[in-house]
């Protein structure tokens, strides 16, 4: 080995000494209210990034399909005698950023400002009165209410969010995450200012929120923070547990007719949730089967040597409750039934033989290279605080996520995959024009 090598290699080792060295401390308590508070001291910039995750989105929505995403969308539309551009131009002076949104599990909140004193007291006052102080004004409702049903025209328009909408639909069946997150045209179209006020009134609640802190503040500061925010919430309840996700018991295949030159192919199952034991050998499987890009072996297979499609995936989506194991590709017309064939040999092979000792070696240095990578920002580390909080994972889980995957054998991955994926009981969705 040269001098040269040897540098390099003390150089990486010291590196990485410091990341592991530097890996954020999370200190974690409930508020006076009952709301799950996560917090990391980040001194390096002057700014503070507050997130809070209610367990109120669209598995919430019960019948009125939208409702939890309309509520999000609204919450910075009217509040405490201020109109949405009154409430706009507040953020703009003072240089915050404000956003929410709602997914199937949460609905997220969102604050990025300054540490500066008077700027931080301004937005967190303008904040909490979003959060507090919410009216849900007709004017506005009818606006945003015209936006929803503009995109979900324009999903009603998109191969790919048709393939979606079926597949989630199919899989899931009559379990809350069936249904999309932006709901149906005819039941937005009759969302009142009173559904919403009342889905707000249950959800919106002290226990029933994380919050997710990143910045330059003290841990007292912060406390205060999250009180002069989230005071005026009352208390309420966490939101119910969500019933069981039913296994998929055979083999489903549906085919949706669409004037394309493409089809879009999903193909899946249930897959696990977060803080599942299988999680990291789930995950770095399917790194090495369909989620590392151009090295896994969908692509190997179905593109570099066959040609059948551009790109190709598989990915675990994890959520509260069990996410979705997915597969998918967009290939020409008349190559669907080829590119199923193949897509789902390559994935019996996978669960039958597993992964080669060089592939999983490969994984582990792709992912744990990366992943100081994914933890540089203060925004990166708000969304694995956020992640930590709301789904209950450890609190060492960012400390100790390299070890984990290093800890993962071959034979860990080929037996998980055996039990957990099941090739006879996928769902598969088409959507194209003829075949």
């Amino acid at each position: 080995m040269s001098t040269l090598q040897r540098l390099l290699i003390t150089l990486l080792i010291f590196s990485f000494s410091l990341a592991a060295q530097a890996m954020p401390k999370i200190e974690h308590w409930q508020s006076a209210g009952g709301a799950a508070v996560y917090f990391i001291h980040a001194p390096e910039l002057p700014m503070i990034d507050l997130q809070i995750a209610f367990a109120a989105g669209s598995s919430r929505d019960a019948e009125q399909w939208g409702l939890a995403n309309f509520v999000a969308s609204m919450m910075n539309e009217g509040a405490g005698g201020l109109d949405a551009d009154a409430i706009a131009a507040g953020f703009d002076r003072i240089g915050a950023n404000y956003s929410g949104s709602a997914s199937r599990d949460m609905a997220m909140l969102s604050l990025r400002c300054l540490t500066n004193e008077p700027i931080l007291k301004a937005a967190s006052a303008l904040f909490a009165t979003l959060l507090t102080e919410v009216n849900f004004p007709e004017d506005a409702l009818e606006r945003v209410r015209q936006q929803i049903m503009v995109s979900l025209t324009a999903e009603e328009q998109s191969p790919a969010s048709i393939a979606s909408k079926a597949f989630f639909s199919t899989l899931y069946g009559d379990h809350p995450y069936a249904h999309t997150t932006s709901g149906e045209k005819q039941i937005v179209s009759d969302l009142t200012a009173k559904d919403l006020q009342k889905f707000y009134q249950q959800y919106y609640v002290q226990r029933n929120a994380t919050v997710a802190v990143v910045g330059a503040l003290s841990r007292p500061q912060v406390e205060a923070l999250v009180e002069s925010v989230m005071g005026k919430l009352p208390q309420g309840e966490a939101a119910p547990t969500l019933p069981a996700v039913a296994a998929v018991s055979e083999s489903v295949q549906k085919v949706i007719d669409y004037p394309s030159s493409q089809t879009h192919l999903l193909m899946g199952q249930p897959g696990y949730a977060h803080g599942d034991v299988d999680r990291f050998a789930l995950y770095l499987g399917n790194h090495i089967l369909g989620g590392s890009g151009l090295t896994s072996r969908i692509i190997e297979e179905i593109r570099e040597k066959r040609g059948l499609s551009y790109s190709a995936y598989s990915y675990f989506s994890p959520m509260q409750l069990q996410g979705p194991f997915m597969l998918g590709l967009q290939t020409k017309n008349a190559k669907r039934d080829e590119a199923l064939s193949v897509l789902n040999a390559t994935l019996k092979r996978f669960i039958e033989e597993g992964p080669t000792a060089e592939e999983v070696q490969r994984a582990k240095n792709n992912i744990t290279g990366g992943f100081p990578l994914s933890i540089d920002s203060n925004s990166d580390l708000l969304g694995f605080l956020l992640t930590i909080g709301f789904y209950q994972l450890p609190l060492d889980y960012i400390d100790t996520f390299t070890q984990n995957i290093e800890a993962v054998t071959a034979e860990a991955i080929r037996e998980a995959f055996r039990r957990r994926i099941h090739p006879q009981q996928m769902v598969t969705v088409m959507v194209g024009s003829g075949g």
